[in-house]
């Protein structure tokens, strides 16, 4: 199960409005692919359909897919997101990840 945020929640049904999206139908899709500094990194993108290998989960009124792959590095995640001067964006708080990038956008198990 990943978690979201009231935060995060608003924004993305603000970027989705603003790309097109129906937050109410589509998808936020959330992945995992190896890259970045500490080998693996996350992905976070829109999607309007799902897949034969999708988990569907709704949290906060966010519909969101993950692969079957991802999942297991993302069980237990929430999805947050710090906007304002220092704010980082989008931020995943992952209890599985034990290391992360000093970035953020990467992690290792």
């Amino acid at each position: 199960m990943i978690k979201v945020s009231e935060s995060a929640k608003l924004k993305v049904s603000s970027l989705m409005k603003d790309e097109g999206f129906d937050p109410m139908v589509d998808f936020v899709r959330v992945g995992v692919k190896s890259g970045g500094c500490s080998g693996l990194s996350y992905e976070l993108k829109f999607d309007k359909l799902k897949l034969d290998d999708d988990k569907i989960y709704t949290d906060n009124s966010v519909r969101i897919l993950v692969d079957k792959k991802s999942l297991l590095y993302l069980i237990g995640t929430t999805l947050e997101y710090s906007g304002g001067l220092n704010g980082k964006g989008f931020v995943f708080n992952n209890p599985n990840a034990n290391r992360t990038c000093g970035c953020g956008e990467s992690f290792s198990l």
